[in-house]
């Protein structure tokens, strides 16, 4: 249970580096990881239902093959390095059976650990192999203590925390759950809270919670503020962050209790993943022992070299909406070297803050002055010649010379003078990694403790014992003899038993227990060592032994039953009902006069909820209060204000839904209270299958919205498998494609840091992130300060509601955003038109186009070809 305040047993963190091949794996191991995570693909014949052939991991482009995975876990245990193994993507329901299989193959090939995002696939693996530990990933969206338990309560022992958490927060987590933390420390940032990211589902019909992000984010977009593009001068990526890095915050991390330091990056090279690891494993070495950190500068700016978007602590540090997103580019730089300040017959002048050498790739950012299309200016240089006037600076200042690159590499047209420069390669940092990446030898080494027994008379014994307190005792072939010179003493045993080249060990402790003065043979004694170590090492490999049994069948069968056994699709539970979401008091008159079934109210302005709540209620109509989708630790009283106004809730966030268990169950009667709200589960718990919706709905909730990464069918067949009257479906809205701590109010529209002094831009302004295809994009801020940017066009079901009343659905939900009352007047009539068979679904479609100002989209409820290539699970 989370708890107000809870001493954690202070642990030694694991550093963790992404793997995305065999070449990552080895530089991993070298520079000290304690643990690695990577994807693995299907078993042969096994498969997802987009037909991608990928796992069922966040990566689809990496990973290992199912069938080498037994050799590699000997390998890595080997090395005593733990590999946890990435299961984090929404599972759909025709995937259920073969994401079984793939399950009990990880568990019996030896894996650590799995890190999973879908909440039932969660529970079906602890299901399947109790002895598997559990992560919940950070697609979970966990960024509280209730987050933590709730991911717990689906079998988890380990859970990594949203990326937008700061020191305090982690800290106040940490001292209300004991629930094993782990966070990340460096590579790049999602814009979007993890597990809340819809734009690839609703631009490329691909999603980032199945492994298939398409980067919107990294875009270059205008800003709209009041109808009115706002020039922004060199910032045009305004959702592109910066990359983490918390090296320097590592002994607090220490000191807080987090139990994992993880590396982002599996896409990133062997040099990115040898760099990485070596810098944390040494930050985390000085840490735990007292040490000041005693990185160099030159260490520091090898981190930059090898990727960098441009590094920073970021939300760790504290909110600053100056840092996070700089905007002038959303892709590698390396480091920053000087500024352009003219050009010679054959060659660049560059004002030069750091050396620059022959053979150094060189790009020229146009930010200043130059849209992002086209490609940016830049070579390897091939000369570099002191400029006359250049002058004598002082140390450390810039000095000027002229580059030179090859014929034609680079158009001077196409530069110029105040152009930053920037290094983004460095052929001599290959060379400094190069000795983790080549190594024939193992680096890194795990430390040993050798007992040597030597008694004359008796055979010796040797007894090696690595760190996880494994031993092995090995007895020599013949009793020892006295001595006749050198007898055996701790000096000579220290020397030959520290003989461990190749072995990946390095003896760290001898004890021994001499008995008389004996004698030895070095040969016997180096025998000794070698099959003590090579049946140390036979141990480590040994694949645990793990009950594995499927389940999945049964947990179907079991949800089929619950009290929907006998449900005709055809049959009515009560009439088609339009459940209207509204975003102001103007769009709530207009849901009033349209007389919606019920009118959920999402504001921005908190204080505004309760004559809005007061309103619906004295009309007759039923009223919910929609939560935020992210609840940090010190925004947990909204729980109590939310309660407070006596209306239902629509449950965005999967913390608050725990926190509402703790309220009603809670062991404590001071504590717990009884709950009248009805509780309507939103689309952000990300329910994507049978397992998770009745898991769910399992906690109390009345409907559930099934995840955006469904197309229409698949929630046809969601209803069929857990009836469709506990399913809320979304008929109309703007498709929520990022869901942002970064806040472009702040950012672009003052100059301050945080809401502190910001000035609320949000309040005052109406804003727009225009695309490169003109299409306008809202963006409205929440009571946390999170953005939501939406699709600029409504995404309607129109030519799908026919399927969905046929499967026996009859909640409908209409959200709106920028919408006028007009507008939300006329689309809650041809919606009300259409279930009264005025009209039919294409006349919808087609009318709500000449409604909207961008048209409308068809967007994540597209059904694709090929899309039933699985066969589904058994419906009702």
């Amino acid at each position: 249970m989370a708890r107000d305040s809870l001493i954690r047993q202070r642990v030694k963190p694991e550093v963790m580096s992404p793997v995305g091949g065999f070449p990552q794996l080895k530089a991993a191991v070298e520079a000290g990881a304690d643990a690695v995570f990577f994807g693995v693909n299907p078993l042969q014949g096994d498969g997802r239902a987009d037909g991608t052939g990928a796992g069922f991991h966040a990566r689809a482009k990496v990973g290992f093959e199912a069938e080498a995975l037994p050799d590699i876990m000997r390998d890595l245990h080997g090395r005593g390095v733990q590999a946890f193994v990435t299961f984090n993507v929404l599972v759909f329901d025709r995937e259920l059976r073969d994401a079984e299989r793939q399950l009990i193959h990880l568990a019996e090939s030896g894996v650590d650990a799995l890190i999973v995002q879908d909440l039932g696939v969660a529970k079906l693996a602890r299901e399947i192999c109790p002895d598997l530990p559990i992560h919940g990933s950070t697609q979970m969206s966990i960024t509280s203590a209730e987050g933590a338990e709730l991911a717990r309560r689906f079998g988890a022992s380990r859970v990594v925390l949203g990326r937008e958490l700061s020191l305090q927060d982690i800290g106040r987590i940490a001292r209300a759950t004991d629930v094993e933390l782990e966070t990340f420390v460096h590579g790049a940032l999602c814009v979007s809270y993890s597990g809340q990211c819809f734009s690839s589902e609703a631009w490329g019909g691909r999603s980032a919670n199945r492994g298939q992000c398409a980067q919107a984010c990294r875009l270059p977009y205008e800003m709209i503020v009041d109808g009115e593009y706002r020039d922004l001068g060199d910032a045009r990526y305004l959702l592109s962050p910066g990359d983490l890095y918390a090296l320097h915050q590592v002994p607090e991390l220490v000191r807080i209790g987090v139990d994992c330091l993880k590396i982002e990056g599996r896409y990133k090279d062997a040099e990115f993943v040898a760099l990485t690891t070596a810098a944390y494993r040494k930050a985390v070495d000085e840490a735990w022992a007292g040490l000041p950190l005693s990185i160099t500068p030159q260490e520091e700016q090898d981190l930059e070299q090898v990727y960098s978007r441009g590094l920073g602590p970021h939300f760790m540090s504290g909110t600053n909406h100056q840092a996070v997103v700089r905007g002038r580019a959303p892709r590698h730089r390396g480091v920053r070297v000087g500024t352009v300040q003219g050009f010679t017959e054959r060659g660049v002048l560059v004002d030069l803050e750091k050396p620059v050498k022959p053979g150094d790739g060189l790009v020229f950012d146009p930010a200043n002055w130059r849209k992002p299309q086209g490609r940016e200016e830049g070579g390897f240089v091939y000369q570099v010649n002191g400029a006359e006037g250049g002058g004598q600076k002082p140390q450390g200042q810039a000095q000027l010379f002229e580059l030179r690159f090859g014929r034609g590499a680079v158009d001077p047209s196409r530069i110029r003078p105040g152009d930053p420069v920037w290094r983004t390669q460095d052929p001599t940092l290959n060379a400094r990694v190069k000795p983790l990446l080549d190594a024939t030898d193992p680096l890194y080494t795990r430390p040993l403790a050798a007992h040597f027994v030597g008694h004359v008379g008796q055979a010796p014994a040797l007894t090696l014992t690595d760190e996880q307190g494994r031993s092995v005792t090995v007895t020599g072939d013949a009793p020892l003899s006295g001595a006749r010179n050198r007898a055996l003493d701790d000096t000579t045993l220290t020397e030959q038993l520290g003989k461990l080249g190749g072995t990946g060990f390095h003896l760290a402790a001898l004890t021994t227990d001499l008995q008389g003065s004996s004698f030895l043979p070095v040969s016997a004694l180096n025998a000794l060592r070698r099959a003590a170590v090579e049946q140390l090492m036979e141990l480590r490999q040994q694949t645990p032994e793990r009950r594995t049994q499927p389940v999945l069948s049964e947990r179907v069968e079991a949800s089929r039953g619950r009290g929907v056994e006998n449900h005709d699709p055809r049959s009515t539970f009560h009439t088609p009902a339009l459940h209207v979401l509204v975003r102001t008091p103007e769009q709530l008159d207009a849901a009033l006069a349209g007389r919606a079934d019920s009118i959920t109210l999402d504001y921005l302005e908190l204080y505004g909820l309760k004559p809005s709540v007061e309103r619906v209620k004295a009309a007759g109509i039923p009223v919910r209060v929609a939560s935020p989708r992210i609840l940090k630790p010190t925004e947990q009283n909204l729980q109590k204000f939310l309660l407070s106004l006596d209306a239902d809730i629509l449950v965005r966030s999967g913390g608050l839904l725990e926190g509402l268990q703790a309220d009603v169950n809670s062991s404590d009667p001071a504590h717990r209270a009884p709950r009248t709200a009805s509780l309507t589960g939103d689309f952000s718990l990300n329910a994507a299958n049978v397992l998770t919706a009745r898991a769910l709905l399992d906690m109390g909730l009345t409907r559930l919205t099934p995840t955006h990464d469904l197309n229409a069918q698949q929630i046809t067949e969601l209803a069929g498998l857990v009836g469709p009257e506990r399913l809320e479906v979304i008929a109309y809205q703007h498709l929520p494609v990022f869901h942002t701590e970064h806040c472009v109010f702040c950012r672009f529209l003052s100059e301050g840091t945080d809401y502190t002094n910001c000035g609320h831009p949000c309040e005052s302004h109406r804003v727009a992130l225009r695309d490169e295809k003109g299409v306008s994009h809202p963006v409205m801020a929440d009571v946390g300060c999170r953005n939501t940017v939406f699709e600029g066009r409504p995404q309607v079901a129109g030519t799908h509601l026919q399927d969905w009343l046929g499967a026996g659905l009859r909640d409908f939900r209409l959200e709106f955003v920028h919408e006028t009352p007009e507008q939300v007047r006329e689309v809650i009539q041809l919606h009300r038109a259409f279930l009264n068979g005025e009209i039919s679904g294409v006349q919808l479609e087609a009318r709500l186009a000449q409604v909207t100002d961008q048209g409308v989209t068809e967007g994540s409820l597209f059904v694709p070809d090929g899309f039933d290539v699985l066969p589904p699970l058994p419906m009702l």
